[in-house]
């Protein structure tokens, strides 16, 4: 039927995988159909290749593909969001006002944050008191006294 050459398969993954990125883009599947086509190359530049040397040579063309590429979009990806915080509820805490639900005793209080009750460590401080978050650490948000 039809009589493929090793490199000729090579080729023919290469282009699936490519015609596959197409079909369902996220650019993965590009460096593995790229790396199958640059080990068809190099098949038919040295036909003797035996395959074992093809598959490592197929793993580590794609390795480096992809390394390539993570280290390119760091290094260029430089989109700002116009939303940073958005999906990071605990930043978006830092810089606002709560009121204490339980008085901060020895270091250590709770404020009531929507549904939810909240570790707050700071100075001490009496139950109704408005606090400014400062920061937060492991789920517990550093508060000081609010001023107004």
């Amino acid at each position: 039927m039809f009589d493929l050459s090793v490199w000729q398969l090579w080729l023919a993954v290469g282009f699936v995988l490519l015609f596959a990125e197409m079909v369902a883009p996220g650019i993965f599947l590009l460096w593995f159909g790229a790396a199958a086509l640059v080990v068809g190359v190099l098949v038919w530049l040295i036909p003797a290749l035996p395959w074992p040397l093809q598959a490592v040579l197929f793993a580590v063309i794609s390795a480096a593909f992809v390394l390539y590429y993570r280290h390119l979009r760091a290094k260029y990806d430089t989109e700002a969001s116009d939303q940073p915080l958005l999906n990071k509820r605990l930043e978006q805490m830092v810089g606002q006002v709560y009121v204490l639900h339980m008085a901060i005793e020895n270091g250590r209080g709770k404020v009531k944050i929507g549904d939810a009750l909240w570790a707050v460590s700071g100075a001490d401080l009496p139950a109704g008191q408005r606090v400014k978050v400062t920061e937060i650490d492991d789920m517990v948000l550093t508060v000081e006294a609010a001023s107004g």
